[in-house]
């Protein structure tokens, strides 16, 4: 299930992310797998809107910016061919890398998720989605300092 890319470590663990971001990376890289070929390129095309290509390329040794540009510009239609390059490592240095840039889109996740009848049917959705919906309301909570 997991494969790496030449050049490529394990990564350090904890250290590397928060446990909730880590287990929400690993969750959305699980029900990335799950996924159809069509929804997988739904998910991708909704975590990489808002990177440009100088950030795509510093993900997953360059495999996003390569599909950014085979996909078009300005509008992104991610092809469902150029979806078998990426692995689950690559989700995970996605939205790992996306949560620190947009909180907006990891919580555009539920929305996403829950709209689609194929993916709602899986564990890792179920999860992924409560997690997010948890995280909203504290955040919601925080900001209004209760």
């Amino acid at each position: 299930m997991k494969s790496r890319r030449k050049g490529q470590e394990d990564s350090p663990g904890p250290s590397r992310s928060s446990g909730a971001s880590d287990s929400i990376s690993r969750l959305v890289s699980e029900v990335y797998e799950e996924a159809p070929p069509i929804e997988r390129t739904r998910l991708l095309e909704h975590l990489m809107r808002p990177l440009g290509v100088l950030s795509l390329a510093v993900v997953a040794n360059g495999v996003f910016s390569r599909i950014r540009f085979v996909s078009g510009w300005p509008e992104m239609q991610i092809r469902t061919e150029d979806i078998d390059v990426v692995r689950a490592d690559d989700v995970i240095a996605l939205v790992d890398y996306v949560q620190q840039a947009s909180t907006e889109v990891i919580d555009g996740l539920v929305q996403l998720v829950s709209t689609s009848p194929v993916l709602t049917g899986s564990a890792a959705a179920a999860l992924l989605i409560t997690i997010l919906v948890q995280r909203a309301r504290s955040n919601r909570r925080d900001e209004r300092g209760t």
